[in-house]
């Protein structure tokens, strides 16, 4: 399992997780029905794993599903409303990324693509990275079809083989990819925070699939 980590709801309606808190280079949070933090730039988002470089990006630009950054004051973010939303930090060289794993993005490993371009772009190492995962629908609430469960099953070996439908666990297999992708599971923190069970604090597709909003979750480097 990964580190369970204080994930504390500010005044502004914003949650931020704690741990990230002792890096006073950067500024993070993740939006609730309240508030959102602020984004200078959002992907057009269709569901991939593509992972884009912010520079020079303007809000809306491009499609893809995360962000990648290691410029100032530039605020990058992803919009969800039950997917699941990643915010990565590297402390050495204070690059950031903010992710968006649906269920096609996560099998298509997109929070290990966006560390592998970390990597590529800024020289940081996998495992100095810190990850935080955010409010999303979790297992208790995600049943999906043996289509769906099909693609998974080689990220859940575990699993007996799949003869209808399955409860998938998003989380744990944005886990794995990130574990795979050499973040040590003490520098994954997740906030346990389930936006289908948690009406008044999240809006959720699945709930609401009328008019379900959306929230931001967003990174920044400060300095």
């Amino acid at each position: 399992m990964s580190k369970r980590s204080s994930f504390l709801l500010g005044d502004d309606g914003i949650y931020r997780c704690a741990e990230f808190q002792h890096f006073l280079w950067q500024s993070h949070g993740f939006g609730t029905r309240m508030a959102n933090p602020e984004a200078d730039v959002t992907l057009r988002q269709i569901h991939s794993a593509d992972v884009l470089d912010a520079h020079r990006l303007t809000d809306r630009q491009c499609e893809g599903d995360a962000l990648v950054t290691d410029d100032l004051n530039r605020r990058i973010g992803v919009r969800t409303a039950d997917c699941v939303p990643i915010l990565l930090l590297h402390p050495g060289k204070r690059a950031v990324a903010a992710v968006h794993a649906g269920w096609r993005g996560t099998v298509g490993a997109i929070v290990q693509r966006a560390i592998e371009k970390m990597q590529r772009d800024f020289g940081t190492e996998p495992s100095d990275i810190r990850a935080a995962i955010g409010p999303c629908i979790r297992e208790c609430c995600y049943e999906v079809g043996p289509e769906v469960a099909a693609q998974f099953s080689s990220l859940f070996p575990e699993w007996p083989p799949v003869a209808g439908k399955q409860h998938l666990d998003l989380v744990e297999a944005n886990r794995r990819h990130l574990r795979a992708a050499g973040v040590p599971t003490a520098q994954i923190f997740d906030s346990g925070l389930c936006t289908v069970c948690l009406a008044e604090h999240f809006f959720s597709y699945r709930r609401e699939p009328q008019n379900p909003g959306r929230m931001v979750s967003a990174i920044c480097r400060l300095g």
